[in-house]
């Protein structure tokens, strides 16, 4: 019966549950058997594709017009007479997969993931999850609207950040005090939604019989290869090696700015004087010209791209009620990714596409795998293919190579993103901690003041160098405006963790662009078949925590800073 699914998933999200149900409940009632295993698991895996990229589909809408409210009915009506009924019947596909003992070849670690989401499935959390999702949407949707008069003209908080280039202290100043209180003025509201969110999180994971959510969320996002406490010694080794390498750039900024102190309009202007790296002023520059440098990279990477382009699978350019940030969305069914992004013409906008560029390369590099699990792999290994890209794409960012700048202004590209690699980690680590500490401290992490007091004081210790004086409401309050605190859960760290894949396989690119290109395109062609240490043996790099193997990068990108600074 199976031939009879619609064959395109904009078909398939026309379709009520009566009608998709009957395929369930025919994969439910085969016999189940060595023979038949290859058959039965490539059937369920194009239902769950169509599944999947209808819901992806329905979620895209709702960020690119937060305001769209018919959108935003669409993407929830599906989440409830879609999504929740189907998976009861997807729990019942696990247990007879497991049941079976059947161990089809490449499916050993999807295994282990099956087995973590049959313990764990309460069918009484099913309706929790979209409640989260319902949340998460209208959060999104409050950060989307935040707009500011400026100069007479209205302009998304996106917008505003050329002006924090601009070589006139006082006018940085303003607008990010304006960008600052307008974000303020949203705190009620936003401490709301995350006052309900952790409340339906703890609901969840007593549910599934855990103490308390993060043991739950741990196992949900299926990380079997470290533990919590890991988390702490990878902070802890930023603490040692990197804040103070953090503190170095931002003294070096501080003594070329000429100032007293540091402050937060401080970090993107120039610090010697120069006009704003201003790559694109049309996203269409934007689009050939990352395609023309992926194609230095690796030609069939650039061809990759070159789809996307074709088959509209890009959006790139901010405007209003645009939801906030960038992302990458596989389409599960026709086997291809969408990017979503704000371009402003920003040398960031150019480093964002080579990012979302990354992810989309995992997904085509993976379309050799027949099952929708095998091509599930964790966070930690996706933004290695993402932040790897970064840097794997950084010596062709000069027009003589098909990209942006004048070989002085690529320098000053790299320049910018090597320090801001260092600079990410401590952030990164008050992100992480932050979310540690609220779901270890269920008593006080309803509290907003008590949520601010935990965020300050992580802020106070990672976060050195910049002086924040008189800004303490902004400062403690920075947990609102980080997204993936309210979406995403215990994703924050994967970035960290990868940003230490990734420069190992710049280093190896170092000596040996191609072979290493080579080797990270083969380890992303591996999906989700191979453990964590083993995905990232097979890209080239060692999956670490420690400080030794986090000093010993530092120490490479303050050799590289210091040698790209004599090109500038």
């Amino acid at each position: 019966m199976f031939n009879t699914l619609p064959q395109s998933a904009q078909e398939f999200m026309k379709w009520n549950w009566a009608q998709i149900e009957p395929y369930f409940l025919d994969l439910e009632s085969r016999e189940l058997n060595a023979a038949n295993v290859d058959a039965w698991l490539a059937d369920w895996s194009r239902l769950t594709d169509l599944l999947s990229e209808a819901n992806s589909r329905l979620f895209i809408a709702t960020t690119l017009d937060t305001a769209d409210k018919a959108a935003e009915k669409r993407f929830i009506d599906y989440l409830e007479q879609i999504i929740e009924p189907h998976e009861p019947h997807e729990q019942k596909l696990r247990e007879k997969l497991l049941a079976s003992g059947l161990e089809p070849e490449g499916f050993e670690v999807p295994l282990r993931a099956i087995r973590a989401d049959v313990a764990l499935f309460r069918e009484a959390n099913i309706p929790l999850f979209t409640q989260e999702k319902k949340l998460s949407n209208e959060y999104e949707a409050v950060i989307g609207a935040q707009a500011v008069i400026w100069e007479g003209e209205e302009r998304t908080l996106p917008r505003m950040r050329p002006l924090y280039q601009n070589a006139d202290r006082a006018v940085r100043e303003k607008a990010m005090r304006l960008v600052l209180e307008r974000q303020f003025a949203d705190r009620e509201k936003i401490n709301s939604y995350w006052q309900q969110l952790f409340g339906i999180r703890a609901q969840q994971a007593a549910n599934a019989g855990f103490s308390d959510y993060r043991t739950f969320r741990w196992q949900v996002m299926g990380r079997f290869d470290y533990t919590p406490e890991d988390c702490q010694q990878f902070r802890d080794a930023i603490e040692q090696t990197v804040v103070p390498a953090a503190v170095r750039i931002y003294e070096r900024r501080r003594q070329h700015l000429g100032y007293d102190t540091l402050r937060p309009w401080d970090l993107d202007v120039d610090p010697l004087g120069r006009e704003p790296l201003r790559p694109f002023t049309v996203v269409a520059d934007l689009e050939s010209k990352t395609e023309a440098i992926f194609r230095r990279v690796d030609p069939q990477l650039g061809e990759h791209f070159a789809t996307m382009r074709r088959e509209n699978l890009l959006d790139l350019e901010n405007r209003k009620g645009k939801a906030a940030g960038g992302y990458q969305e596989d389409l599960a069914a026709i086997k291809r990714p969408f990017i979503f992004m704000n371009a402003v013409g920003l040398q960031d906008d150019v480093q964002t596409m080579l990012h979302e560029g990354g992810h989309a390369f995992h997904t085509f590099e993976s379309i050799g795998l027949l099952y929708n699990a095998q091509r599930h792999f964790g966070a930690e290994i996706a933004e290695v293919a993402s932040m790897a890209m970064e840097l794997l794409a950084a010596p062709y960012l000069a027009e003589s190579e098909g990209g942006f700048y004048s070989e002085a202004d690529a320098a000053r590209a790299r320049i910018e993103k090597l320090e801001e690699m260092i600079l990410f980690w401590p952030y990164m680590a008050v992100v992480d901690g932050f979310q540690h500490w609220v779901y270890t401290h269920a008593a006080d992490a309803t509290d907003p003041a008590k949520c601010d007091a935990a965020w300050g004081e992580l802020w106070g210790r990672f976060m050195k160098g910049v002086d924040w004086s008189g800004l303490d409401d902004f400062r403690v309050t920075g947990w609102q405006r980080k997204m993936h605190i309210f979406s995403d859960p215990f994703y924050y760290v994967d970035y960290g963790l990868a940003q230490m894949g990734a420069v190992q396989i710049w280093k190896s690119a170092l000596n040996d662009q191609t072979a290493a290109v080579k080797q990270y395109r083969a380890g992303l062609a591996l999906g989700g078949t191979r453990t964590l240490p083993e995905l990232y043996a097979a890209t080239g790099a060692r999956f670490a925590f420690d400080a030794g193997t986090l000093g010993e990068l530092i120490v490479l990108i303050e050799q590289t800073l210091e040698a790209l600074e004599a090109k500038t």
